[in-house]
């Protein structure tokens, strides 16, 4: 959530950073925040001035009973119940008007950073980089999901019988396989510096508002109604949300966790060949790096989860590029965000695998995630995450990029994790 007073003070700077993100009606948006704020101000200036004259009136009534002037007692006594009552109406109308503004500021998105480039939606993100060598593949090559088939490593029917669409069974080596990375992906975070935590696959209402999933406006998120409690759609969430309403220490600077879990997203709109085999799915691992970051360095971190995404990378083989999201593109939550995508062999495109973000003070604001500074005073941390990594479109890629007659070779950093070589 932006931060009211920051709204205030700098207007014309948030409503060209949000204009950016293609938020409709931003000058109107804003402009009705600022004025419900001065609205609630105003009413507060009021509410203190009845509470401040019913408070005098308390004492002279008790002074004049004491002086045995009852009539006028009473004369007082009826004056302070009309201030009371002006009290509670005052009252009731300033938290309306709180609720009102609370609300518009919880809708309103995170502005992105200057740097954002501007567009309308993926196809005017800037590709910054981009990294290895395309394979070349042998005669005949096949799309993952033929190969799951054929060397009976992942199982889609299997898992739309037990569950539906979207829920794949992994089996032998796919399951080796998956294990493995995962393994692979934590051992590696562990050697940068992040301390493992292994979350919650629900959270509360109070987390998904805290990190900004709720309110869920593109009904991504699987809820339990009856608990009140909500699917993960990413390791994120129960892992930022450790620090909601905390004050840290700034000596702790950068705190650095990672987290394996399952993630579930309904992915609602999703069709054609985006959903084919791996490629999308509703229950999927992923490796999450999360960090808690002194406002000043938050950047320069970002920078270094970049590093640690394309290491990984680097060390699986996969040819990938770095792409710096648009402002039509970049999520409700994040400032800035770079989307990792790695090349898809068989299938002849691109497949985003990791979304690097930071969200300066936008998430710590929800979860009023706060440190001292060298003053004293009192701020708001920066938060950032990364997918480091997410499983099903790294196999797909691995499968696909690596196949030859003689079977599937394994990258040689995954081959101490797997006790196998190739998938034959």
């Amino acid at each position: 959530m932006l931060q009211l007073q920051y709204i205030k003070e700098h207007t014309a700077e948030v409503v060209e950073r949000l204009k950016i993100k293609n938020v409709a009606n931003v000058e109107e948006r804003i402009a009705e925040i600022i004025a419900l704020d001065e609205e609630r101000r105003g009413l507060q200036a009021k509410l203190d001035a009845v509470k401040a004259d019913a408070n005098r009136l308390a004492k002279e009534i008790g002074a004049l009973m004491k002086q045995g002037k009852r009539e006028e007692a009473e004369t007082a006594k009826t004056r302070t119940a009309a201030l009371k009552a002006e009290e509670r109406s005052l009252d009731e109308k300033w938290t309306a008007i709180g609720s009102d503004l609370e609300a518009k500021l919880i809708s309103l998105p995170n502005a992105p950073h200057i740097s954002v480039p501007k567009g309308k939606s993926e196809a005017d993100n800037v590709v910054v980089g981009e990294y290895g060598q395309k394979p070349v593949l042998p005669e005949g090559a096949l799309p993952h999901w033929e190969l799951c088939a054929k060397y009976d490593i992942v199982d889609f029917e299997l898992g739309n019988k037990i569950t539906g669409a979207g829920f794949p069974v992994y089996k032998g080596k796919g399951a080796r396989l998956q294990r493995a990375l995962i393994n692979f992906f934590l051992d590696e975070a562990a050697a940068a510096g992040f301390t493992e935590i292994q979350p919650p696959l629900m959270v509360n209402e109070a987390s998904g508002l805290g990190t900004g999933q709720l309110p869920d406006k593109e009904g991504q998120m699987y809820a339990i109604p009856l608990d009140g409690y909500y699917m993960i759609p990413t390791a994120e969430v129960p892992i930022t949300n450790i620090y909601r309403g905390c004050v840290v220490d700034a000596r702790q600077f950068p705190i650095r966790h990672v987290g394996y879990s399952e993630c579930f997203r309904r992915e609602a709109g999703s069709y054609g060949k985006d959903v084919r085999g791996l490629n999308r799915l509703h229950e999927f691992s992923k490796v999450e790096i999360v960090v808690i970051e002194h406002p000043e360095r938050s950047y320069e971190q970002l920078e270094e989860m970049k590093q640690h995404v394309g290491g990984l990378l680097n060390k699986l083989g996969l040819p990938y590029h770095i792409l710096k999201l648009c402002g039509g593109d970049i999520s409700f939550t994040s400032a800035m965000t770079f989307d990792f995508e790695v090349w898809s062999a068989a299938q002849g495109r691109w497949l985003e695998v990791s979304s690097v973000s930071n969200f300066e003070t936008f998430q710590a604001n929800r979860m009023k995630l706060r440190f001292r500074d060298d003053n004293g005073k009192m701020q708001l941390a920066h938060t950032l995450n990364g997918s480091a990594l997410a499983l099903p479109r790294i196999m797909a890629a691995l499968l696909e990029n690596n196949q030859t007659a003689e079977g599937i070779v394994m990258p040689k950093c995954l081959t101490p994790y797997l006790g196998f070589e190739k998938i034959d």
